[in-house]
């Protein structure tokens, strides 16, 4: 029978923590949970994690690699605007699961802001990160570094908001619907 290397346990343990505290919160899930989910014994969780919030530190890392990595799918498209929608259409693509669940971001955001201290901190390192790289498309379309900033916040909390009255109304087409009066918006900057 094949090893499992040591750092396939520790990535779907990170795997099975991003997907249970999405879909379940933060505080409601258990080290058991995510044991199980991963297939991993319980008593293994403590040799790469020793607590709960050394697993969503991981969680928060792992999102902050793969939002870079969708950074730098869309630094691919010819024009700002393109890359703005880019960003916009992938709420629209996700929205059955927005419905059921949220944002991945924002609903984290939202829950570890509330717990505080280091891990509330670098769950907000998410969403900074949204507002820094929309600033920068901004400042791409010729924007003041004050233009940009106001813009990038407006862009982003249109986003988070649409996000979350889509899940609050259970309505995908709430998400589609606004997510079509954002792209105009961007259409006209």
């Amino acid at each position: 029978m094949p090893r499992v290397r040591r750092n396939d346990k520790r990535d779907r343990l990170v795997q099975a923590a991003d997907k249970l505290i999405y879909e379940k919160t933060f505080h409601t899930t258990t080290l058991a949970d995510i044991a199980k989910l991963a297939g991993v014994p319980l008593g293994n969780v403590y040799y790469y994690f020793k607590t709960k919030e050394e697993i969503v530190m991981a969680v928060i890392k792992r999102r902050q690699q793969l939002m870079e990595e969708q950074f730098q799918a869309w630094a691919q498209l010819s024009s700002v605007s393109e890359r703005l929608k880019a960003f916009i259409q992938q709420f629209v693509e996700d929205s059955e699961t927005l419905a059921r669940f949220g944002c991945a971001t924002g609903s984290l955001c939202q829950e570890l802001g509330k717990h505080g201290g280091a891990i509330g901190d670098s769950a907000a390192s998410l969403l900074k990160e949204m507002i820094a790289w929309t600033q920068k498309q901004f400042r791409e379309m010729g924007k003041s570094d004050e233009d940009s900033h106001r813009l990038a916040e407006h862009f982003i909390a249109n986003i988070q908001g649409m996000n979350l009255l889509t899940l609050t109304f259970k309505q995908p087409n709430f998400c589609q619907r606004q997510s079509e009066a954002l792209k105009a918006w961007v259409d006209t900057l």
